[in-house]
């Protein structure tokens, strides 16, 4: 298992949530929750610092897949976010690993765990970004490799397993 410092991101329309890893890559935690910024890029400039600041060793971005495995608009929107972050992150490497379902486990967690409805609308992104990043790190440690894809800084769109 590969030390340090693991960002994970978990890209909405509306909210980006932010999960880090401890540095030995072990466990994920919740870290933030930053509002979207399509137009100015702002959540992108505070997701590159938090990055910067934790000396992060790679940063792992959640990949909506349709389950019949369609190519979908949020998952376009996710590859382009992650092209954005890997242009402004290069030399750490991006990822992005396949979330399905993580969100809908987060409502379900956060419910069974007590947390009310609006107050689960401004943490259910943390958790999101919580679960996908734990994914990531125990796939690691069960195929000691590097999860998902690997996002090339310098393209405009991210590739697919198959090279398109």
């Amino acid at each position: 298992m590969r030390e340090g410092v693991r960002v994970g991101v978990d890209v909405g329309t509306v909210r980006v949530g932010v999960a880090v890893s401890d540095p030995r890559g072990v466990l994920a935690s919740p870290h933030a929750t930053l509002a979207r910024d399509s137009d100015k890029d702002t959540d992108l400039d505070e997701l590159v610092e938090v990055v910067a600041r934790l000396e992060a060793v790679e940063v792992v971005v959640g990949l909506p897949r349709h389950l019949s495995g369609a190519t979908s608009e949020s998952e376009r929107s996710a590859r382009r976010y992650a092209s954005m972050l890997a242009m402004r992150v290069s030399p750490v490497p991006v990822r992005l690993v396949d979330e399905r379902l993580t969100t809908v486990d987060a409502h379900r967690t956060l419910r069974a765990s007590g947390v009310s409805g609006r107050r689960r609308r401004a943490v259910v992104d943390q958790a999101a970004a919580v679960l996908i990043l734990q994914a990531a790190l125990d796939t690691e440690r069960a195929t000691e490799r590097p999860p998902g894809e690997r996002v090339r800084p310098g393209r405009r769109k991210a590739r697919t397993k198959d090279g398109r």
